[in-house]
Parts: C-alpha cells; structure tokens; sequence
C-alpha cells in the first residue's frame, strides 16, 4: 500500500510540475510579445508617417487574431490558476497565487484598455480616405504604448514569481526524499531490532 501511495503521489508531483512549467513557457511567450511592442515594434513604427502608422497597426492587430497568440494569452492565465491550485499547502503556493494575482491585471488591462484601442483604430478604416489621420494616431499611440508598458512589467513579474515557486518546488521535493530516505532507514532499523527482541535468541532464557 505505501509504494501505491508513493507512486500515486510521485505522479501528482509530476503533474504538478508540468502544469507550473507550463505556466513559465505560456508566461515568458505573452511577455516576451509585450516586451517586443515596447522596445522594437513601437519606436520602429513610430518612425512612419501617420496613415502609414495606422495602416500597419490594423494589419498588426488582425493577424493577432489567430489561436496561437490566444493559445499563451490565455494559457498563462489557465495554467498559472491551475498551478496555483495543485500546490496549495505548500511553500510554492502564495508565489504562483501572487503571479496569478499579477498577470490577472495584465490581463485585464488588454482586455480593457488595449483591445478596445484596437477596435476603435479598426474602426476608424481605410488610413487612404481618413480625413486627419494625425488625429487617430494621436488617440491611440500614447495611451496604448503606456499601458502596453504596464502589462510588459505585470506580465514579466509574473515569470519572477513562477520561477521563484519553481525553486521552493525543488527544495520541497528534496526535503520529502532526504526525509522519506530517513525514515525507511529508521523503519528497516527498528524492524530488524524488534525482530532480535522477539527471537529466542534474545530472550532471558537463553542468556
């Protein structure tokens, strides 16, 4: 019944470990996407005239819709709520839930803030018949280079926390081999101590 337990508890272990891993991947790609727009992406754009600037951002912002950009906008979300859960009660638990708490708020920033800029610059149409395109850049250049920002610096404290939580994991993990080696040493050792009080051979009657 212990090795069942054992093994049943090793495979949690392992899939807890893979879910936390997969939080660290899906977490540095959506960060890494934020952290291009801020320091390459933008400021290169940024060098265009402004039907050019509203032209390419359009184009940018629609071939983001496809399900591999969701698959690490939405996976750093899920995979980072479900590690949180699987190590609950252990020492790894408050920095995944921290990490949880902060990439929530990037979240909610995109969806909130930096989306709806997107809309409304799709929906200002074709940057060739704009009336004053200088105009729309305006309206949406600053507020969403700032925000874009704030969710780079969220998201990428969210991976800070998660390989924080990765490190404690491990300690964890070798404590409860060292302890687990402990204690069958003890268990083996008392089991061949009883076994010699027990016997014949250690009985008063035969000394």
């Amino acid at each position: 019944m212990k090795d069942k337990s054992r093994e049943t508890n090793h495979r949690g272990q392992g899939a807890a470990g893979a879910v936390l891993g997969a939080a660290i991947v899906t977490m540095g790609l959506i960060s890494g996407t934020f952290y291009i727009f801020s320091c390459g992406v933008m400021p290169g754009l940024g060098r265009s005239d402004d039907r050019v600037f509203i032209e390419v951002m359009q184009n940018m912002n629609d071939a983001f819709n496809n399900p591999v950009f969701f698959a690490s906008f939405l996976g750093a979300l899920l995979f980072t709520a479900v590690s949180a859960w699987q190590l609950r009660g252990t020492s790894s638990y408050r920095w995944v839930l921290a990490a949880l708490v902060v990439y929530l708020a990037a979240f909610v920033i995109t969806s909130v803030v930096n989306v709806p800029l997107n809309d409304e610059l799709a929906d200002a149409g074709d940057p060739s018949k704009i009336g004053d395109p200088a105009a729309v850049r305006e309206d949406f250049e600053d507020p969403w280079l700032a925000w874009n920002a704030v969710r780079t610096l969220l998201s990428t404290v969210a991976i800070g926390l998660l390989a924080r939580a990765l490190v404690l994991r491990g300690r964890d993990r070798v404590r409860g081999r060292d302890g687990a080696r402990g204690r069958d040493s003890g268990e083996r050792g008392s089991a061949r101590q009883s076994a010699y009080f027990d016997s014949a051979a250690g009985s008063s009657e035969s000394r």
